[in-house]
């Protein structure tokens, strides 16, 4: 039996996960992560690159160890990752700084391009699909003008999935749909732009080879083999960005396709052709897909996931211990208690993410609004449905913004992540969007869409595309309840009243955003 690895490298857990060439998942290790605040910098998130090595090195051994197979039997492995993450190297490729997806340092730097070139980011935008909110050059501006001492030995930039494969390769490269996330890219080419950074003032020269997903680049060094247990004989193939990657492991691989992946953030996204140029309100984002052809629409609600295992933990002891007796997850409990919450959660309306304002983005500052006083109708159960629903909710607002952008008309929607697991959220997702929803029997899609890259690397599949047709089955399907979906709509309206009300707090310094673009 022959095998493929796939290292996922997500914003909260890095992930090992061990295939059959067949596509069935034999062995899976996760540790979670934690990305830090640099003392004395606001709004930082900083990447540990020691740390997560070790996190990572444990993980592969765990798999190794679990599934007791011969190493040599791994063809090949690849990696996807958090977008957005960035690691700087010198030129012996030592890691002098990287940062995590929403890293938001360079507040000042970001200022400093708006007002003194007025028309760039528009301009970068038309050709990269990105914003400054999350790209790669005012951070390494940020650089520059705070730690020049580090700025001056860069010599290479790629990104967090990249990173791990040049700690088992000694390879640095990286491909369309994570590099594209950096902004110093153009879609159309789908390849690095390095005259963007000649125009802010940062190095043009330190952009690594750039190679279309599924691509060869080496093979397990000899310290990696030894510090990790994989065999010299293993090859290690260009990865992509967890939503793309992702979007392939569900089958979404042709133009007009959607999906919604439902992890720590959620993404809603829809597939459009690679010529298409971004919509000129800035409004959403644009990246490469590993699909070569086509580009990604996409929509993004923040820490979705996150705020959901902040409630389990901070709220929910008794369902934790309960799980933990009947051998469940306590998302299952909680869900099973949340059946007979009625549509609209009581009317308690939860304020987390804003919808997608890529070009002036920020979020109202956490809270529930509406909560009521009645413990039998305001409880953990129904704020943990409200939750649910203003997912959905957040979701289908952003999908609307990419219909109105692309002219495609949204019917079913493929759902993944580890929110898809929920059948209660499932059918949510259904009766708020109206459209059907279907979900994949691997629900945890971007392990696969990189066990597909590395498939194709190792030539068991000719392409992602026809790899993705051959491994995707669907387990279940969800139809709207449109009477729900017409509940939903004005839930929906009035949701959007609200938090623009919430964000005029956030203006007027009387509470704190959740989470704010730098420049804002």
């Amino acid at each position: 039996m022959k095998y493929l690895l796939a290292i996922d490298a997500g914003t909260g857990s890095i992930r090992a996960v061990l295939f059959d060439i067949q596509g069935n998942q034999i062995a899976l290790s996760q540790k979670e992560w934690a990305h830090k605040s640099e003392d004395g910098v606001p709004n930082s998130m900083s990447f540990d690159c020691v740390t997560n090595w070790e996190l990572t090195k444990e993980c592969i051994k765990e798999v190794l160890g679990s599934s007791q197979i011969n190493p040599d039997d791994i063809l090949a492995l690849s990696a996807t990752s958090m977008r957005e993450g960035i690691v700087l190297y010198d030129d012996e490729g030592n890691e002098l700084w990287a940062v995590a997806n929403v890293d938001a340092r360079a507040d000042k730097e970001v200022r400093y391009l708006k007002e003194n070139f007025p028309t760039m980011e528009e301009e970068f935008y038309s050709i990269s699909g990105q914003t400054f909110a999350l790209g790669a050059l005012p951070r390494i501006i940020w650089l520059k003008n705070n730690h020049p001492d580090i700025y001056e030995k860069v010599a290479n930039i790629s990104m967090i999935g990249d990173w791990v494969l040049y700690k088992l390769s000694n390879i640095i490269a990286t491909d369309p749909s994570n590099g594209g996330t950096t902004g110093i890219f153009n879609l159309k080419e789908r390849t690095w732009d390095s005259s963007m950074a000649s125009k802010v003032g940062i190095k043009d020269n330190i952009f690594c080879p750039c190679y279309e997903t599924g691509s060869v680049i080496g093979s397990i060094s000899q310290e990696a083999s030894k510090e990790t247990g994989l065999s010299t004989k293993t090859k290690v193939v260009t990865g992509g960005g967890d939503v793309q990657l992702g979007s392939a492991g569900l089958g979404v691989v042709e133009d007009g396709q959607v999906a919604v992946l439902g992890g720590s953030f959620w993404q809603q996204i829809v597939n459009i052709p690679s010529l298409m140029p971004p919509p000129k309100n800035m409004n959403i984002r644009v990246n490469p897909h590993v699909i070569q052809g086509l580009s990604q629409a996409e929509g993004i609600t923040f820490f979705s996931g996150l705020v959901m295992r902040w409630f389990r933990d901070a709220f929910c002891d008794l369902e934790k211990l309960e799980a933990s007796q009947k051998g469940v997850d306590t998302y299952t409990i909680l869900e099973q208690k949340a059946l007979s919450v009625p549509v609209g959660s009581y009317g308690i309306i939860p304020i987390f993410s804003d919808s997608m304002k890529y070009g002036q983005w920020y979020h109202a500052s956490p809270s529930f609004i509406n909560l009521s006083i009645n413990p039998d109708i305001c409880n953990k159960y129904s704020m943990f449905k409200s939750l649910q629903e203003n997912a959905c909710i957040v979701s289908n607002i952003n999908l609307k913004k990419i219909e109105d952008f692309s002219g495609i008309k949204i019917d079913t929607i493929v759902f993944a992540g580890g929110a898809s697991k929920g059948e209660l959220w499932c059918q949510t997702l259904s009766d708020v969007t109206g459209c059907t929803v279907k979900v994949p029997k691997v629900t945890e899609a971007t392990a696969l869409g990189a066990m597909m890259s590395a498939g194709v690397g190792a030539g068991v599949y000719t392409s992602i595309k026809d790899a993705s047709k051959i491994l995707v089955t669907w387990d279940k399907e969800y139809i709207p309840n449109m009477q729900n979906h017409a509940v939903y709509q004005e839930i929906e309206q009035k949701w959007v009243k609200v938090y623009e009300e919430q964000l005029k707090l956030v203006d007027n310094g009387l509470v704190s955003s959740m989470w704010k673009a730098p420049g804002l």
